[in-house]
């Protein structure tokens, strides 16, 4: 017997049940985690719900504030704290239940974690020329937790390894099997896992273009930042099909007709 694992259900079955489950579709029965996100206007497969998924990003915030240099200089928090939280007002949130950091880095990015955490770097900080840009990340930032994306990439990927697990097991007697559980591994990494992500990306692109605006900044300036930060990369980056974010001419197509849908385009 084998013990076939996709959060939050542990399934033992034998190969033969395997096989024949894979056969009948009743393997894939967890699919029955999909919703339908009336925003999104497509089905999100979530295992997991914010709040779960807020409780286990909790210990890693309170590691990374821990191990990573933060920073109180007014020149960079100042700044957040001034954009931050009406980007997290205007996305539907109370900016008191939330915590934004700015971490002493020169690395050019920004993160959320699930539960309403936020982390700058100083370096991409540096970059930006005004509000504007600032509203511009953190909008994108907010767009990621309120959409839980991280818990449907998580969902996405217990899956996927999952349906890895039951095409070891049931290709084990075969002098092909680890060839075709290789296969099936590039198919999930490329076809599933990998998409979602550069989906995930151009949806915080859209919604947190719209809590900009709605905040009373220039959306404008999302467009003239990605265009700089397009820039300091130099074109350089894997193929759009083997990245977890969409190429940037991807990425600035679909907020020039944001922008042009909002009717503030300069």
């Amino acid at each position: 017997m084998t013990e076939v694992t996709v959060l939050p259900y542990t399934v033992t079955m034998s190969r033969r049940e395997i096989v024949r489950g894979l056969a009948s579709g009743s393997v894939v029965v967890l699919a029955g985690g999909c919703t339908y996100n009336e925003e999104l206007g497509r089905s999100q497969l979530l295992f997991v719900s914010s709040g779960q998924m807020a409780q286990l990003a909790a210990s890693a915030w309170t590691d990374l504030k821990r191990k990573e240099k933060t920073t109180s200089n007014p020149k960079y928090v100042n700044r957040v704290q001034r954009v931050a939280p009406k980007i997290i007002q205007a996305s539907g949130n109370s900016p008191s239940q939330w915590e934004v950091q700015v971490f002493d880095s020169k690395d050019l990015n920004a993160f959320a974690l699930p539960g309403g955490k936020i982390g700058f770097y100083t370096g991409i900080l540096d970059i930006m020329e005004n509000d504007d840009q600032i509203a511009t990340v953190a909008g994108h930032e907010v767009a990621h937790v309120n959409y839980n994306h991280s818990g449907e990439r998580f969902s996405q990927s217990s899956l996927a390894q999952a349906g890895l697990t039951v095409a070891q097991v049931a290709t084990s007697g075969s002098q092909y099997g680890g060839q075709i559980a290789g296969i099936l591994g590039m198919g999930a990494t490329l076809g599933v896992i990998l998409p979602f992500s550069r989906k995930h990306e151009l949806e915080a692109d859209k919604f947190g273009l719209r809590y900009m605006h709605r905040a009373g900044y220039d959306p404008n300036q999302a467009l003239r930042f990605w265009e700089k930060m397009s820039a300091k990369k130099g074109g350089g980056g894997p193929p759009e099909f083997l990245s977890t974010h969409p190429s940037d001419a991807t990425r600035m197509a679909q907020i020039r007709r944001e922008i042009a849908l909002l009717g503030t385009a300069s």
